[in-house]
């Protein structure tokens, strides 16, 4: 019988080297600028396409009970976007800096849509010489939410300031 003889195991099983080699078969080879353009193309796709829940977001902007600003709007909302799934490496601090942030989340620009807003939707006042950060607002279904709950859209009392206005697609 092979077994009768106390055999030292490590004698008998070495691991062996082992070389792995990959090859396409297409003709041309991939470089490891490929790889990383790739890599980038992929996390540009994934930071573009999040999915941001618009019930989950109106849901934390009706929480806000608030009669009066703290002078944090950005905050507020990008709190409120975060807890319905958006994801920021970075974000602006100005309110009247938000646009481009929002479109990267899958928001886009729309004509000016007060008269019938849709749950979600998002509007940025432009810096002014008073308000030098802007204003930025969400509409929670039931009204203007931005820090506090707005009476209406229009919180500032010089009538002259420029809207933007934002809906996810």
């Amino acid at each position: 019988m092979p077994y009768d003889q106390n055999v030292n195991m490590n004698d008998v099983y070495v691991p062996a080297q082992t070389n792995i080699i990959i090859r396409s078969q297409s003709e041309r080879n991939v470089t490891a600028s490929d790889i990383l353009s790739s890599k980038q193309a992929r996390e540009r796709a994934i930071s573009n396409h999040q999915r941001v829940d618009i019930e989950k977001f109106t849901g934390f902007l009706r929480n806000i009970t608030r009669q009066t600003s703290t002078q944090k709007c950005a905050k507020s909302i990008r709190i409120g976007l975060e807890s319905a799934g958006a994801r920021f490496k970075s974000h602006p601090v100005a309110a009247a800096d938000w646009g481009k942030t929002l479109t990267s989340i899958g928001y886009r620009k729309i004509n000016l849509s007060f008269d019938q807003p849709k749950k979600g939707d998002i509007y940025i006042i432009d810096r002014t010489a008073k308000n030098r950060y802007g204003h930025i607002a969400a509409y929670s279904g039931n009204g203007w939410v931005s820090d506090f709950k707005q009476s209406g859209y229009a919180v500032y009392r010089n009538q002259n300031v420029n809207y933007s206005y934002y809906r996810m697609d």
